[in-house]
């Protein structure tokens, strides 16, 4: 091992780190201050059950829209720069769909946040795999439950707004500028350079070798499991689309909580998650990704189903903090086993993965809508613990626990 290798990370690459997190806790706390203003919008729109779904479902279609030039806008601009930029203008977007006059406004607004968004998301995580390669050993996980964290500090910045009867065109402005502002400052301490890994990886890093077809594997077997991987990144998504879009509104409509309260249920979800994400990798090293998988199911299973089968505040609030839990690692773990699914050339599966995934963001709201819109959002909410059985369900795809190399 060369002497640099065992040196480690020097002083610029730590400040990387912090930058790539700092990106990752304004990504996260962006969005969730408008998510609590949700059920002020709906009322002062008049939007009915199926409407508001369809409308929450812009977000995700701006997102797989903007998807593909990602990786382009990455290689012209740099992945530093395309993070603060689209920081920047999701601040801008959500402020003016927080603002929007009609539907339609609100809509499109939400549309251009989540084209936004997506352009963010691919270029922070981008920066964040060529910090990882300068460390040598993996801490993208730490970056994702910084986002946790940013999307608590979000939630709660707009229940205080809320409870200070903030108005939200002044709250999500300020938002806006706080959170453009830290991203800007961690611009200066990202790495510079192009993006090309190879400068980077130090050979200890132990990235796996390109995958070759086996022998064994039969074209019919390897689409089957990227389908199963695929659905159980979905049911991730689909669950914290739930809490983002339809926690506040169950708690304030259904069971009469108040707006401060009623932003207690994303805040739970999106908390339980950062926990997830902090204890989920001890998890994984002791009992291998299909165990922590069945478990985080049959949580979400029982704890959603729990709190909707008897409702409560305190008990709603439970519910979606065991179902944020459940799934806190399934994205990982869906995209870890795509990566090193054989006969696919590398980065393949993982794209496919991050592609069809945000189909859970897309397609829930307007779901859940049409079951509110005709029986309740207590029953559209259902659809939580049913995922949390499709894990369950499609979880032998991914790996057991693997036993530890010899020294």
């Amino acid at each position: 091992m060369k002497l640099e290798e065992a040196i480690g990370p020097d002083t610029r690459d730590r400040r990387a780190r912090a930058a790539v997190a700092a990106l990752f806790l304004t990504n996260g706390a962006l969005f969730a201050n408008l998510i609590p203003r949700y059920p002020q919008i709906k009322a002062d729109l008049g939007l009915g059950e199926s409407a508001y779904g369809l409308a929450l479902a812009a977000f995700p279609t701006g997102a797989i829209a903007a998807g593909l030039a990602a990786g382009v806008l990455v290689r012209r601009l740099g992945s530093a720069r395309l993070a603060v930029l689209g920081t920047i203008l999701t601040g801008v977007c959500v402020l003016a769909a927080a603002s929007a006059p009609t539907l339609w406004g609100f809509a499109v607004a939400l549309f251009l946040a989540g084209a936004m968004d997506a352009l963010t998301d691919v270029a922070q995580n981008a920066h964040g795999l060529r910090v990882q390669r300068r460390y040598g050993r993996s801490i993208l996980n730490s970056f994702h439950a910084v986002w946790s964290i940013g999307a608590v500090t979000g939630g709660v910045m707009a229940a205080g707004a809320i409870a200070l009867d903030l108005p939200r065109q002044i709250h999500l402005g300020l938002s806006a500028v706080i959170f453009s502002g830290v991203a800007v400052v961690a611009l200066r301490w990202c790495l510079p350079g192009p993006e090309s890994p190879t400068a980077e990886e130090p050979a200890s890093s132990g990235r796996p070798a390109p995958s070759t077809p086996a022998p064994e594997r039969t074209r019919a077997w390897l689409v089957g499991t990227l389908a199963a991987l695929v659905l159980i990144a979905t049911a991730g998504t689909v669950v914290e689309d739930a809490g983002n879009s339809w926690a506040a509104v169950y708690l304030s409509g259904s069971l009469n909580a108040s707006a401060a309260v009623a932003a207690s249920g994303f805040i739970a979800l999106v908390g339980a998650q950062f926990v997830g994400r902090l204890i989920g990798d001890g998890c994984v090293d002791r009992f291998g990704q299909r165990a922590v998988a069945r478990a985080g199911g049959l949580l979400t299973v029982v704890g959603m189903g729990l709190a909707l089968a008897f409702p409560s505040v305190p008990g709603t609030v439970l519910g979606f903090a065991a179902a944020g839990l459940g799934v806190a690692t399934l994205v990982p773990a869906a995209m870890h086993a795509a990566d090193e699914l054989p006969g696919l050339r590398p980065g393949t599966g993982l794209t496919v993965v991050s592609w069809l995934m945000r189909m859970g963001f897309l397609l829930s709201p307007p779901i859940i809508g049409v079951i509110a819109e005709s029986t309740s959002v207590r029953w559209g909410l259902t659809l939580v613990p049913a995922v949390g059985l499709v894990v369950i369900v499609f979880s032998g795809v991914l790996g057991r626990r693997r036993e530890p190399s010899p020294l």
